[in-house]
């Protein structure tokens, strides 16, 4: 990747992100504001889990900046990899923070029916606070997600859906303070359980995105389906007999793809050499142009005993 576009991408994600990290400010502090003015546990809840995107937010801007940096001779693949550490830290803050309102929210519950706690009734406060964040994580999450797509960020990406989450959490928020505030008392009970559901997506999701990025940093393959793609690309290659070894990976801004292919023992070496370059340039120009190549040119050992006798007739 150009130093040009490095900078070009590091923008990219570093603007969308403090745009997050200053939205998700603000609506920490007005949810906080509405959930104590208004009375509402469910509101704090999704306070919390606004802060919870905001530390993503900074992780992002913090490891995007390290994983932008070119190489170097301690990092000669790059610096990539900080990508998915990245996602891999955020993913584990939906873990925890899902967990913790999880557990919250069924404590309530149980002091609700075994022992008959009461529930304050949220204030309208909270209700329109619930529809802000809605309106307000959701534009947020589709603008942050194209921008992931666009940059092929999987930092980016997973903290889009932290974004998705939070909208998803304020969704549930309103329905339960919405139960809460317009009908009898013992609909009272709506709100915690509106945020145990909530709690239970941000930890499906945690769990999601973690996926991923462990096969990142445990340098796991790409795919099957992305392998099968790639062969199809080098074996539909004009002169190439068949791929011998592939070897995948994910470098977190970029794949990696090294190929031991098997070629016409007859060829010349600046034959084979142009054949080289040939499914390189078709690699990049279908799975990027920053591709990462190591391609490996081999005689066809099927093909050996037809020169021989051919040198021998000779």
């Amino acid at each position: 990747m150009s130093l040009t576009d490095t900078k070009i991408r590091q923008k990219q994600i570093y603007n969308i992100t403090l745009l997050g990290s200053i939205i998700n400010a603000l609506l920490i502090v007005l949810k906080f504001i509405a959930g104590v003015i208004g009375h509402s546990g469910a509101m704090m809840a999704d306070a919390v889990h606004s802060l919870s995107d905001f530390i993503s937010d900074i992780i992002v801007l913090v490891f995007i900046k390290i994983s932008s940096k070119p190489k170097d001779h301690n990092h000669a693949y790059g610096h990539g990899k900080y990508e998915h550490l990245a996602t891999a830290v955020i993913s584990l803050i939906l873990v925890v923070v899902g967990g913790m309102l999880l557990y919250r929210s069924l404590f309530t519950i149980y002091r609700f029916f075994y022992f008959g706690t009461p529930i304050v009734k949220p204030g309208l406060i909270a209700l329109w606070m619930a529809v802000v964040s809605i309106i307000a994580k959701e534009v947020l999450f589709r603008m942050t997600i194209r921008v992931g797509n666009k940059t092929k960020s999987t930092a980016v990406i997973a903290n889009a859906w932290h974004h998705r989450s939070d909208a998803y959490s304020s969704i549930a928020t309103l329905i339960g303070i919405s139960g809460a505030f317009f009908l009898t008392d013992k609909w009272m009970i709506l709100e915690p359980i509106a945020a145990a559901v909530v709690s239970i997506f941000i930890v499906k999701v945690g769990f999601a995105l973690f996926k991923p990025a462990f096969d990142g940093l445990s340098e796991a393959s790409l795919p099957e389906r992305t392998r099968k793609e790639i062969l199809k690309v080098i074996e539909s290659t004009p002169s190439i007999r068949s791929c011998r070894a592939l070897y995948t990976r994910d470098l977190g801004n970029r794949w990696a793809i090294e190929a031991i292919l098997l070629v016409d023992p007859t060829l010349t070496v600046l034959e084979a050499h142009s054949i080289c370059d040939h499914v390189e340039d078709r690699l990049r120009r279908n799975f990027g142009e920053h591709t990462h190549l190591s391609i490996h040119i081999e005689p066809d050992p099927s093909m050996s005993n037809i020169t021989n006798i051919n040198k021998s007739a000779q």
